[in-house]
């Protein structure tokens, strides 16, 4: 089965003591196969900026091991240089404050996989991508400068 287009998402907390929200709604995402969650490695980041895998029962599932998303970034023992073929390098020391948690999944959106085949069946490819930052929404007035969330203004 292919995959359809896979997302690196990091999340961050001031404080780890997840309440289990955040795994509720990727979870009646899946059901109704919107998403698939790959991996995901919930870590910790001191004052030092020492990064540390976090065990966290509700996080922690067979499936979820965190070894994809370690790879992936680095925690596996590899250098990021080791993992790009740009120059551009994808780091936890840069996405991560100090004296934080984050959840790093790694999420196969499956509700693209159709848009996506029909796209290569007429020869077209993507030649980019990106997330748009909430701040940026609001500056081009698609929303309001105080919602974080990035929800349509009026």
């Amino acid at each position: 089965m292919p995959l359809g287009p896979v997302q690196l998402l990091v999340v961050s907390f001031d404080r780890p003591d997840f309440s289990g929200e955040v795994l509720d709604e990727l979870e009646r995402l899946r059901e109704s196969d919107v998403v698939r969650v790959i991996d995901l490695l919930v870590v910790y980041k001191g004052a030092d900026g020492d990064v540390q895998r976090l065990e966290h029962s509700d996080l922690s599932a067979a499936e979820h091991d965190g070894a994809v998303v370690g790879a992936l970034i680095g925690l596996d023992g590899k250098h990021a240089e080791d993992l790009s073929s740009g120059d551009e390098v994808w780091s936890l020391d840069e996405t991560i404050p100090n004296g934080s948690a984050a959840a790093i999944a790694l999420i196969e959106h499956r509700w693209a996989v159709g848009t996506r085949d029909a796209i290569r069946a007429a020869g077209g490819v993507a030649v980019a991508d990106a997330w748009v930052h909430p701040a940026d929404l609001a500056a081009a007035g698609l929303t309001e400068a105080d919602d974080p969330a990035g929800t349509p203004g009026p």
